[in-house]
């Protein structure tokens, strides 16, 4: 039996479905918010935007989510220019881009985001299946009480793990 091509075995692991690829995450969202539900979003973009993403330049910080008239817009994400095209063809780096979820369940956050006072947060950018999806998380702001209880809990699990490969080495 003769092995298969490499471009073979590659169109067909596509074609399966392929594992998706992370272009950004928002470190800094699990700090600051308890995330209580996470939503995967389409994005709509235009050619320079999609050329920026692959590329790897944006940035998630400060970035939110927001329903307005029926759907759900990521406001302040900072997509940069693409430098290989034209100025005629560029996007503006930080303008609203809609989010693409079902009807019910942009209805149901904008509910929960008026009434319960929640937020939207974009957690992670990544492509599937060639396509750019937002992870976004329904969160809830972290007091400093809570910050410092992460940090704690962070700091004393490091301790935890150094302790843990000492031993290890002296055991050996």
């Amino acid at each position: 039996m003769r092995a298969r091509r490499p471009y073979v075995a590659a169109a067909m692991a596509k074609r399966d479905g392929e594992a998706a690829k992370l272009i950004v995450k928002n470190r800094r969202a699990s700090f600051d918010y308890h995330v209580l539900r996470r939503y995967e979003a389409g994005l709509e973009l235009t050619g320079t935007e999609v050329k920026s993403l692959r590329a790897g330049q944006v940035s998630l910080s400060d970035s939110y989510a927001q329903v307005e008239n029926g759907e759900l817009f990521l406001l302040h994400c900072n997509i940069a220019p693409y430098q290989a095209s034209g100025p005629a063809l560029q996007h503006a780096p930080l303008r609203p881009r809609r989010l693409l979820l079902h009807r019910r369940e942009i209805d149901e956050l904008g509910r929960e985001v008026r009434e319960k006072g929640l937020t939207l947060v974009p957690l992670s950018l990544y492509w599937k299946e060639g396509r750019a999806k937002a992870e976004i998380g329904l969160c809830k702001g972290k007091t400093f009480g809570d910050r410092r209880e992460a940090i704690a809990e962070r700091e004393s699990r490091r301790e935890i793990d150094r302790a843990l490969r000492g031993a290890r080495k002296r055991s050996r």
